[in-house]
């Protein structure tokens, strides 16, 4: 099993989409500010998370991801799966691998080391990796919007016209008048 940068920033970025997805889908760039991972890179990682079904996309104003299913459903393993490829091959003996000559003595042990890990990280599900962020203080802010608030413009004192606003107060006043 290859524990890559890739593997490691994707479950970041899963960890961040489950912290904040109660609140509402979760945009790339904010991830990309928060983690201090590229944009272009989380593309190409998400792309791949959601053709595996761990994430969904929604489009438009206020879109972005959200978990494909509820946290504890999904391990660390089937992210690093969905974004390293098939880990099954690695994992077994050369032995077994059709057209592979065995090179060495020492393949069984990481074959075996390799099941272990795989094991291991089936084991942790992104709630439980939720939980400890939680446990460790981590503050959840809101999203802020992509877009500058519009802000209301000064506002004048309104003009004071002096004017009957109807027919009667017009007739009171050329009344006064005279």
């Amino acid at each position: 099993m290859r524990l890559t940068t890739k593997g490691r920033f994707a479950v970041t970025a899963m960890i961040d989409v489950a912290l904040r997805g109660r609140m509402g889908p979760v945009n790339l760039s904010s991830i990309s500010q928060r983690q201090r991972i590229s944009l272009s890179h989380l593309e190409q990682l998400f792309a791949k998370l959601r053709r595996d079904e761990l994430v969904e996309s929604t489009r438009g104003p206020g879109g972005g991801y959200s978990l494909g299913r509820k946290a504890a459903e999904i391990t660390v393993a089937q992210i690093i799966l969905a974004i390293d490829g098939d880990i099954d091959q690695e994992s077994r003996p050369l032995n077994e691998v059709p057209g592979a000559v065995k090179r060495c003595t020492t393949d069984e042990l990481w074959a075996a080391v390799n099941r272990r890990a795989i094991e291991f990280l089936d084991s942790v599900t992104l709630q439980s990796l939720v939980d400890e962020q939680i446990a460790r203080g981590v503050l959840i802010e809101r999203e802020r919007p992509l877009r500058a608030p519009v802000v209301p413009a000064a506002t004048r004192p309104p003009l004071r016209v002096n004017a009957p606003n109807s027919v009667f107060a017009l007739g009171a006043m050329l009344v006064k008048r005279s």
